[in-house]
């Protein structure tokens, strides 16, 4: 192919790449590559450099509002009374949520509607302005427990598991900027497959503490617990928490050393239940304990499990050196349970019931204040 067979090629792809349709562009540019084996960054540079005749570049259309101003300003209050979601989240909250935003902000027929119809990209776009980046490097201060470990089987994965009652356990630390002495640790419980969390409070790292706790957590939980799952802590793997799992029939399992991801589910919880709204900073006195698992055990516990829906990894796929990664749709713990009480039978019907119930009767705003509350006082 000659040079100047080539230049009035791609002026000929110039002029029908303007007047194109997205779908027929990209067709345009695989054919433009393939003639002209050209890399598919150079070819959509080489299209757009100068030398076009006066009025064939496209102006930009300016697109109607779809959306009114009050409708923009209920999605950035839902967004802070929710705690600041992901925008997919947010549109699962906008539908559960919709008879307290009805009854809260006196929203007209048509404006309801639209606040049920609003994308995920348009709400990005509106909140942009709003949304700040906090990074915050964690150092974790667990030190492996060599006791007992060749007794208690390592588990990578819960790929297998379909019930309710599979828990991954991990600690969050409250020790600020220092080590010493003893601080504050959350024990944080999470659900496999519901996503039901609990947490607790706790001075230290007491094995006999953590067991207490966790069995607190236990009556919380609606439904049995089946199998926990930790790291390679010391507060874990000990003959306090082996026994207590012995006695209840309850499969103890543990990760691999230095594997974080072995735990993904209760590390991701780790930020949205306890880092996300605690913080870094250090406490270490008994008020502080009681100040924070009156805010688990009661409105955070409800607010999480009852109004907060989230969505779970499907599937993972590779297509060169990109991964895609598929997730389900949002849903709240409780939503999945109530899914999949149909099949497991060991969900009582009755215990889900009475949370339907719980739930219709609680306001999400009301519980978001009291949380702000409880936490500007810890």
């Amino acid at each position: 192919m000659t040079r100047e067979f080539r230049m009035g090629y791609i002026q000929s792809v110039q002029e029908r790449y303007l007047r194109a349709t997205k779908q027929e562009k990209s067709r345009i540019l695989d054919e433009l590559c393939r003639m002209c084996r050209l890399n598919r960054k150079y070819a959509i540079w080489k299209i757009h450099q100068g030398g076009f005749e006066r009025g064939m570049i496209k102006r930009k259309r300016r697109k109607e509002k779809l959306y009114t101003g009050r409708v923009l300003d209920v999605v950035q209050a839902v967004w802070k009374a929710s705690g600041y979601p992901w925008s997919v989240r947010l549109q699962e909250i906008f539908r559960l949520w919709l008879p307290w935003i009805r009854s809260r902000y006196r929203l007209p027929l048509e404006e309801q509607e639209a606040l049920l119809r609003i994308s995920a990209s348009t709400i990005d776009r509106s909140l942009k302005d709003k949304k700040t980046a906090m990074k915050r490097r964690l150092y974790g201060r667990t030190k492996p427990g060599t006791l007992l470990r060749h007794k208690i089987p390592v588990r990578t994965e819960f790929s297998d598991v379909h019930e309710a009652g599979w828990i991954e356990m991990d600690l969050v630390s409250h020790s600020g900027r220092s080590g010493e002495g003893e601080f504050l640790q959350t024990l944080n419980l999470t659900d496999i497959v519901s996503t039901w969390t609990e947490s607790r409070a706790a001075m230290g790292k007491g094995e006999q503490g953590i067991v207490d706790r966790l069995e607190e957590m236990r009556q919380g939980f609606p439904f049995p617990l089946r199998g926990l799952d930790v790291d390679n802590g010391s507060e874990f793997i000990n003959y306090h928490v082996e026994k207590y799992c012995a006695e209840r029939q309850i499969h103890f399992s543990r990760s691999r050393p230095y594997k974080k991801d072995d735990n993904a589910h209760i590390e991701q919880k780790n930020w949205t239940h306890v880092r996300k709204l605690i913080g870094w900073d250090r406490y270490d006195s008994p008020e502080a304990v009681q100040a924070m698992n009156d805010l688990y055990a009661n409105e955070l516990r409800l607010y999480m499990n009852l109004f907060q829906p989230s969505v779970k990894l499907v599937q993972v796929t590779r297509k060169g050196s990109r991964l895609r990664r598929v997730y389900d749709r949002p849903q709240t713990p409780l939503d999945r349970l109530l899914t999949l009480s149909a099949t497991d039978p060991h969900l009582q019907p009755k215990t889900i019931e009475a949370l339907q119930r719980l739930r219709r009767q609680l306001d999400p705003f009301a519980l978001s204040k009291i949380i702000n509350l409880k936490l500007s006082n810890i």
